[in-house]
């Protein structure tokens, strides 16, 4: 528990102080965020401009968050954590490569679809594959190809099927966040609700390990405090960035943030071994993305039966509709953080129900 708070408090100071001395360099070399002209019509021409890739700093903070818990407490690191860790920095390099085109060739687009895609399936396949190495004293790695929901459950589904499924889930998880990353603090205020929940998650399951206790209701999870070690790290630095990131926001994570943050949860998830509990933590990331697919695939079977194609949602994702139709920007920010804060809050329950 010394290892969870002091890495979780290290990250939050971190980010706190660290912000602002990246929003000063950001400046400096103007590293600012371009804006489509559609978001502009919709009110954010003011946003033009804001330094971006603030995500870099809560990388480092939770790196360092988590170093500095682990050596101040002589708590080793573990497998679990270190790769969940890895998946983080993987999928916020990516990010990185995509907002470092967008702000050298200014403009609103950095790689293109087909090479972001590229770069997240290979970060996650090799996150897949090593998950299911490491084993420890029990013969627990840190992964298992089999699904899960509260604890793992059927048939395993092998190591290709499964390094699969991981390449889907961090693809997931990291577009949902990346699209819910449209307005000041909404992606980031979201993330520390998904991420608060898993250091309860982290802490409940150390407490009912099967290593350490067989019971019907036990799990088996190979380092859950260190998983929890890492969600308070995680959680920290989003706090310590969220000061200068809540409307109006002084500076955006850009895409390193978001599908670095994406990459965390879907990582905590797999190695937590509640895979399949995750869309329903995220659900907010999940309703966003799929405003976004409804309106593709409506416009584009309307396009070609009628000729006239036909928009749901005056504009995608979910977010920009509401402030199209006038909404202001606080308001859509704390209303959606409010109904992630519910899908957190029934996804705990099922959770705590289950264990029951």
């Amino acid at each position: 528990m010394r290892t969870l708070l002091l890495s979780a408090s290290v990250s939050m100071a971190i980010a706190l102080l660290g912000t602002p001395v990246a929003i000063r360099i950001f400046v400096r070399r103007g590293v600012g965020q371009e804006i489509q002209d559609e978001l502009a019509a919709a009110g954010h021409a003011s946003k033009r401009g804001t330094p971006t890739m603030g995500g870099i700093v809560i990388i480092l903070a939770s790196l360092a968050g988590y170093l500095a818990g682990h050596l101040l407490t002589a708590d080793p690191m573990t497998a679990s954590g270190l790769l969940v860790l890895f998946l983080m920095t993987g999928m916020g390099l990516v990010g990185f490569v995509d907002d470092f085109i967008k702000v050298f060739k200014r403009r609103s687009l950095g790689l293109r679809a087909r090479q972001k895609l590229a770069g997240q399936i290979v970060v996650g396949a090799a996150f897949g594959i090593m998950a299911l190495h490491f084993p420890n004293i029990y013969d627990l790695t840190p992964a298992s190809d089999r699904l899960s929901f509260l604890t793992d459950f059927g048939i395993a589904i092998g190591p290709v099927f499964f390094v699969v499924w991981v390449i889907l889930m961090t693809g997931g998880a990291s577009n949902g966040v990346n699209l819910v990353d449209g307005l000041d603090g909404l992606a980031t205020g979201a993330c520390i609700a998904v991420l608060a929940a898993y250091v309860i998650i982290g802490n409940w399951q150390l407490r009912n390990v099967c290593t350490a206790t067989l019971v019907q209701s036990c799990y088996h999870v190979r380092d859950p405090l260190d998983l929890a070690v890492v969600a308070g790290a995680v959680l920290g630095a989003c706090s310590g960035f969220l000061w200068w990131n809540a409307p109006p926001a002084r500076v955006f994570m850009g895409d390193v943030g978001a599908l670095a943050l994406g990459g965390a949860l879907a990582g905590l998830a797999i190695v937590s071994r509640t895979e399949l509990l995750l869309p329903i933590l995220g659900g907010l990331f999940v309703i966003v993305t799929l405003s976004v697919i409804i309106q593709v695939i409506v416009f584009k079977v309307t396009r070609i039966r009628t000729g006239r194609p036909v928009r749901v949602f005056r504009m995608t994702p979910l977010q920009h509709h509401f402030r199209m139709l006038g909404w202001n920007e606080t308001t859509i920010v704390v209303r959606f953080w409010l109904i992630g804060g519910i899908f957190v809050g029934t996804a705990l329950a099922i959770f705590y129900v289950g264990w029951t």
